[in-house]
């Protein structure tokens, strides 16, 4: 199981001269749009990890799965990605023993030999700066996108979505005809 996962993180960063910084807030809420409020970022600076699995044709492997907190992960497309037909998250115990940490907490870098990291390029080139849980859900990371690509070398991939816009409103909302 990954220990120490914030000290892991500092280490690999100073060893790669990265420009970051560490955030000791609140516990976030539920949502990603109210940990970037905590953290003061915008929503889409957040990169969201999942643990996930990807299987079918042959493949068998666990992913990191990393994506902006402004879109949604797209397994379908995941699973095409990476080989194989089908990709589901992970357990809450398979997440624990992947990456030690709970949901919400997990950063978008791999610190388990068997955990294939996978960005979606979305997350590249919109923001100076990316946001993420640090192991902890009261403890983020703020550090320069190219320091982040740079250090951690993940596999590009597409994958990510924008979510459906909300379904429209009622006729009866709308402005009557004269």
């Amino acid at each position: 199981m990954v220990e120490n996962v914030l000290e892991q993180l500092c280490a690999l960063f100073d060893a790669g001269n990265a420009d970051y910084r560490v955030l000791h807030h609140a516990a976030g809420g539920k949502s990603s749009q109210s940990v970037a409020e905590i953290r003061g970022t915008e929503l889409g600076q957040g990169a969201k990890a999942l643990c996930c699995t990807v299987k079918g044709n042959g493949v068998k492997k666990h992913v990191l799965a990393v994506l902006p907190a402004d879109m949604q992960a797209d397994l379908s497309e995941l699973a095409r990605a990476i080989g194989g037909r089908r990709a589901s998250l992970a357990s809450p115990d398979e997440v624990r023993e992947l990456t030690g940490c709970v949901f919400g907490a997990i950063p978008p870098v791999s610190l388990h030999p068997e955990l294939e990291l996978v960005v979606d390029r979305a997350l590249f080139g919109r923001y100076e700066e990316i946001a993420f849980n640090a192991g902890h859900l009261d403890r983020s990371i703020i550090i320069r996108t190219e320091d982040y690509r740079r250090i951690v070398n993940p596999r590009v991939e597409t994958f990510a979505r924008f979510p459906d816009p909300a379904p429209a409103e009622s006729a009866a909302a709308t402005p009557a005809e004269a």
